[in-house]
């Protein structure tokens, strides 16, 4: 760092962290050590090597950050290559954190980005605790959702007071088409991803009855062909490839089909491409705006040079540009982040435990995806079904035809609830609205 080049190669962020300013957090100090915290020491997680991801590793790369871990499970699809620029045709098969990190790394002098090929859950607390901040790149709400668990299960607490020394700050950002958003999030301090979980839509699916008897839409035509009729007639004798030009136009040609029979207007190519490989619009520029502010936000809390943001940016780029902040506020009995516990309010102890699973996984403020339940009764810890698990999920199968009060479970009774959306157990607690019924009045 003593070198003229590297003076005059960092000046810019110099002249941000040598130098005081109106904006600055309280607890700021200006210092060249600064400066070298951020290159030396500081160390970020980057989740997901996608259109975000590929734009954050470029921008936190030439910000200064030279200790960088990426981690994606997935690999390079032609697809990819319009708008994920740090891969090539070369690249395509390949893992996608493992290319982007040996790009960057051989593009940028001194920066080291570490991959990781793998999920997200694939890590334990040990992994996640080494970071300073993270910051995610996510097309997934469940992997958004875990994260959020993870970090939170981090914390610390002395004498019910947060040590904020165990907070790991994150930053997340979000694309879809001209739309984005960008949040700051500091677990155990501001609104976590549980608490404005109503924010996310529940996932968009398509019922077999309707696509087989009565479709309406376009996408019920493209599913009624991908899901009916490539397994029945098999047309290239292997799985539905969405990057597979023949593939696509078969079934466009089927679906179209199919739309004319039921006078279904409004079906194109894109649109069956996009029913295939379930893609999310992606811009390149919306891309680029999102990963810029989130790739600041990372700068500003690892320097504290600027207050950061507070705490939810959304933009909008279809009818000119549009740009809102606003603060998302903690919810005071957050099942994720709340020292409370949740109260699960049902009809009366007759409803049966597949009742009790579709509940959980309709609710706005849950959206579970497969829980599993157990529960102590009678002093006894008791599973009482559990998806995930193909041995267990058979032999408590049976259970999912039988009431709550078959099962033992009463009116004020704790459940533990396992579900794909957070690495933390769930605890729920128990209220009928009909106490009678359990009573047998």
């Amino acid at each position: 760092m003593g070198s003229d080049h590297t003076h005059r190669r960092w000046s810019h962020l110099r002249k941000v962290l040598e130098r005081s300013g109106p904006f600055c957090r309280p607890d700021f100090e200006p210092s060249p050590d600064t400066l070298q915290f951020l290159m030396e020491n500081c160390k970020i997680l980057v989740i997901g090597a996608g259109g975000l991801g590929c734009e954050l590793l470029k921008n936190l790369a030439l910000m200064g950050f030279r200790k960088i871990d990426v981690i994606d499970m997935d690999t390079i699809e032609l697809s990819n290559l319009n708008r994920q620029f740090l891969f090539r045709h070369k690249d395509l098969g390949s893992s996608k954190a493992e290319v982007a990190a040996k790009f960057i790394n051989n593009r940028i002098p001194a920066c080291n980005v570490t991959p990781h090929c793998c999920m997200i859950q694939d890590k334990d607390d040990t992994f996640y605790r080494q970071f300073h901040i993270i910051v995610c790149g996510l097309d997934s709400i469940v992997a958004r959702r875990w994260i959020n668990g993870m970090l939170i299960s981090l914390l610390t607490y002395n004498d019910d007071e947060l040590d904020q020394s165990s907070v790991i700050p994150m930053v997340d950002g979000g694309t879809e088409g001209f739309k984005g958003n960008v949040r700051v999030i500091l677990p155990g301090i501001t609104a976590c991803i549980e608490c404005t979980l109503d924010l996310y839509p529940p996932q968009v699916t398509y019922p077999l009855c309707t696509i087989a008897n009565t479709p309406r839409l376009p996408e019920h035509c493209i599913e009624y062909v991908k899901v009916i009729q490539w397994p029945k007639e098999n047309p290239f004798e292997c799985p539905i490839d969405g990057d597979d030009p023949q593939h696509i136009n078969w079934i466009y040609e089927k679906s179209i089909e199919r739309a004319t029979q039921f006078g279904i207007r409004g079906l194109t190519y894109r649109l069956v491409q996009g029913v295939v490989k379930n893609i999310i619009p992606a811009v390149a520029s919306t891309n680029a705006t999102i990963a810029a502010t989130c790739a600041t936000e990372v700068f500003k809390l690892a320097t504290s040079c600027s207050a950061s943001l507070n705490n939810y940016m959304v933009l909008s780029n279809v009818d000119g540009i549009y740009t809102y902040t606003y603060e998302a506020e903690k919810k005071h009995d957050c099942l994720a982040c709340s020292q409370i516990s949740r109260e699960l309010e049902i009809r009366d102890g007759n409803i049966k435990l597949k009742e009790l699973i579709e509940l959980l996984c309709e609710r706005h403020d849950l959206q579970m995806k497969n829980p599993g339940i157990t529960a102590n009764v009678e002093g006894k810890n008791k599973t009482l079904y559990m998806q995930t698990v193909a041995s267990i999920e058979e032999k408590t199968r049976i259970n999912l035809s039988k009431t709550l009060m078959d099962l033992g479970l009463a009116d004020g009774m704790e459940i533990n609830v396992a579900d794909i959306t957070t690495p933390n157990t769930m605890t729920l607690k128990l209220k009928f609205k009909n106490t009678d019924v359990e009573m047998g009045v």
